[in-house]
């Protein structure tokens, strides 16, 4: 059989000859000025003990409440092939004065090694989402050669960690970081160093660390101090707070590009239909171009979220037949719109009920939008757990209570409220029967996920019925979906 020549020839590419490690001793020891006991080679780069491969490089940190040296025995034991420290333990490692500032520095040599188009993003809500879509954008289209930052590590740990795991062969890196406190993201994008910055919006997130909501778009906009010259800004163009963005990216931005509705949006929503499955068909004019492409997820915050990540790989010089592609298959990360069929028993008779996991974060902007979809979302029954919202500060009750429209919206039949900050909506709805919603909606307020959990078997879970569950990670309503899902037909 005579044999066919290759199709396609993919371009030869100098980092082709990169070595395969991600890091060896010697170049570890240069770039966080330490000493390295032997010579050995690194595949990642982990901080916690219990998440150590065969490979990894463990960096002992030390916290408040914990010392990672601590740990040595479990993470050599769990195959670590080197370990960054203060003191000397028996296995392979690299001693620095500072465990902390060697991760710091490990990840600027990591940034500073790459010839990456990098792009960072922020906001109140949806960066997480952006930055899981833009990568699987990039990394369609770059050979498998894109990086990201992984799960929600965006702060001052995260951001040095995500760097450097980020192989020298890289070719676009999307890096998200957040703050819940003035200068935070200053210091993060001027370690980061991105050619695109985002910021997908602006909420009252945090806004107990704050002043008001112009307090978090300042904070916000700090993205772009560590812009590289002849950045990209992003920003979102139906936000309160644009001009104060826009003012903000102006100082550090060689260009500007808005995303949204605004009939001066630079990407401009043109048109959004309903489409097969939940998703949306979107139309879109990226400055005289029109797009079309399919978003996979439900809701209006992914419509606006594709026109952030269209305008950011159009400026990053990626594929934006790739991002349309990512977006329809886009689907729904763990903690933030993962959706599960799960056994149900009564109802419609159909054995099945639908699981939302919205269980990682809350702020009022993010609780309306998923409520506002869960009123959209076919169903005999709806049921949503609700989580207390957290650092809303001084008006914390009035946040709380003004949820009463988006339950209204969400056209819930069945409520449970989750945290001593729920009281106020409790009230507002009518708890006490004085409201108009009280006669239609069955409300329950609990103070701990594990009472929710109680109080929904109780009542049981329906064929028919789709669930709800979000509030702040910190109420832990995720043990209640990890409790559902594990049923998972």
């Amino acid at each position: 059989m005579t044999a066919h020549p290759a199709l396609i020839e993919w371009p030869e590419d100098p980092s082709d000859a990169a070595g395969l490690a991600l890091w060896t001793s010697s170049e570890i020891a240069q770039a966080i000025g330490g000493r390295a006991s032997a010579p050995f080679a690194v595949s990642g780069v982990e901080i916690d003990s219990r998440e150590v491969v065969e490979g990894d490089l463990f960096f002992a940190l030390k916290g408040e409440s914990s010392d990672g040296h601590r740990f040595l025995e479990g993470a050599y034991g769990r195959g670590a092939a080197g370990a960054v420290v203060e003191h000397a333990p028996f296995g392979a490692h690299v001693i620095v004065p500072d465990t902390m500032a060697a991760l710091e520095a490990l990840g600027r040599h990591a940034r500073a090694r790459v010839d990456a188009g990098i792009i960072g993003v922020t906001g109140s809500a949806g960066k997480t989402g952006v930055k899981e879509a833009l990568y699987a954008a990039l990394d369609r289209a770059s050979r498998g050669r894109a990086h990201r930052s992984v799960k929600s590590y965006n702060n001052h740990v995260g951001v040095p960690l995500s760097l450097a795991r980020m192989p020298a062969s890289t070719r676009f890196g999307v890096f998200e970081m957040g703050m819940n406190h003035e200068g935070e993201l200053a210091a993060l994008t001027r370690m980061v160093r991105p050619h695109v910055a985002i910021v997908t919006t602006i909420a009252p997130a945090h806004i107990g660390h704050f002043s008001g909501e112009e307090a978090i778009a300042d904070a916000k906009g700090e993205i772009f101090e560590g812009l590289e010259p002849g950045g990209v800004a992003i920003i979102p163009a139906d936000s309160p707070h644009f001009g104060r963005l826009k003012a903000k990216a102006a100082q550090h931005a060689a260009r500007v590009v808005a995303f949204g509705r605004h009939a001066d949006a630079d990407v401009r929503l043109l048109d959004a239909v309903a489409a097969s499955g939940g998703g949306t068909l979107v139309t879109a004019d990226l400055g005289g171009r029109k797009v079309c492409y399919t978003i996979g997820q439900p809701g209006e915050h992914w419509v606006a979220n594709s026109l952030a990540i269209m305008a950011a790989v159009e400026a990053i010089g990626g594929d934006l037949g790739a991002a349309g592609l990512a977006l329809a298959e886009m689907e729904g990360l763990a903690g933030r719109g993962a959706r599960h069929a799960i056994p149900a028993s009564g109802g419609d008779g159909s054995g099945k009920a639908l699981l939302i996991d919205e269980s990682y974060n809350a702020n009022p902007a993010s609780m309306a939008v998923t409520l506002r979809q869960l009123g959209q979302t076919p169903a005999t029954r709806r049921v949503a757990i609700l989580g207390a919202m957290r650092e809303l500060g001084a008006e914390e009750a009035r946040y709380h209570a003004e949820l009463a429209g988006p339950v209204a919206e969400g056209k819930v039949d069945r409520l449970i409220l989750v945290g001593a900050e729920m009281a106020a909506l409790a009230d507002a709805l009518g708890k006490s029967g004085s409201a108009s919603l009280a006669g239609r909606i069955d409300v329950a307020h609990v103070q701990t996920a594990a009472d929710a959990a109680e109080c929904l078997a109780a009542d049981g879970v329906r064929g028919g019925d789709a669930l709800l569950v979000k509030g702040s990670n910190s109420v832990g309503l995720g043990a209640i979906v990890r409790s559902l899902a594990a049923r998972e037909q």
